[in-house]
């Protein structure tokens, strides 16, 4: 998890994990998240107690959340993006009927933020390659390179 205030530029590597940026255009902070697994099964609702909030994709979110309400920035002042998900064990299959950890990562991600009342402004996800994100904290510009060739 990245959280600031100040311009910066945050790289991530995504296979079946998904990244979630949330940003609030009226302080210019921009947050940041990797989760690598759709649920946390050891405390629900996850909070900062828990020590695996930001490996679980809902906890996370929670999370992200939980940080930008303390600084003062009100839900519907919160632009969110996903990306990430890919489904890496069906080779771009899309007749296969596996739900893969990709897809349960995006299926997550996508029912947490609507239950948190987050907006979703944008998104690129699922696909059978992994994807390198420039998340621009301060414009809520994201870049993205497919890592597929």
């Amino acid at each position: 998890m990245c959280f600031a205030e100040k311009p910066a530029v945050v790289t991530m590597a995504l296979g079946s994990c998904v990244a979630i940026t949330m940003f609030s255009r009226r302080l210019g902070v921009g947050v940041i998240c990797h989760g690598f697994l759709p649920q946390c099964r050891v405390k629900q609702p996850c909070d900062s107690s828990c020590g695996h909030e930001f490996k679980y994709v809902d906890c996370s979110i929670h999370r992200l959340a939980e940080i930008l309400f303390a600084c003062g920035i009100k839900l519907d002042e919160i632009d969110g993006k996903l990306f990430g998900g890919a489904d890496l064990s069906t080779s771009g299959d899309s007749r296969s009927n596996i739900v893969t950890v990709g897809r349960q990562n995006i299926d997550v991600a996508l029912k947490t933020m609507k239950a948190e009342g987050l907006r979703v402004v944008a998104s690129n996800v699922e696909g059978p390659f992994g994807q390198k994100i420039f998340f621009y904290t301060h414009t809520v510009e994201v870049l993205l390179r497919d890592l597929g060739i």
